[in-house]
């Protein structure tokens, strides 16, 4: 299956929820929930399994993709500790960390998105 720049648009859509379901953690709305933190069950994760890895596994783009979300749950659940630790401050502040991890994993799409030749 051709990959569309829809599917792309996609991925970007999932990492935009990822950082709205931890803010609204952080700020009280939510309780944390294990899903939020698993790479099989993030909505990014399941992207990059279905959709991304059957046709271009093997692409660096992919495994770099990968380790980041990988890094970028594991900021997440770290900043949640925090917050029910009561430092509130710092894990708010922790949000510039996911958010220059929500941009390299983007950098790394887009660069797979241009070699694919997808528009």
């Amino acid at each position: 299956m051709a990959l569309s720049s829809f599917d792309f648009q996609q991925a970007r859509v999932k990492q935009v929820l990822f950082k709205s379901r931890l803010r609204s953690v952080l700020y009280g709305v939510r309780e944390a929930e294990p899903s939020l933190f698993s790479p099989a069950e993030s909505p990014l994760g399941q992207w990059l399994q279905t959709v991304l890895k059957p046709s271009h596994g093997t692409r660096p783009e992919v495994h770099e993709a990968e380790r980041l979300l990988q890094q970028q749950l594991r900021t997440g659940q770290e900043l949640v500790a925090r917050y029910q630790r009561g430092q509130i401050e710092e894990a708010r502040a922790g949000l510039d960390r996911i958010n220059t991890l929500a941009d390299q994993i983007e950098a790394v799409l887009l660069n797979l998105q241009h070699s694919l030749g997808v528009s």
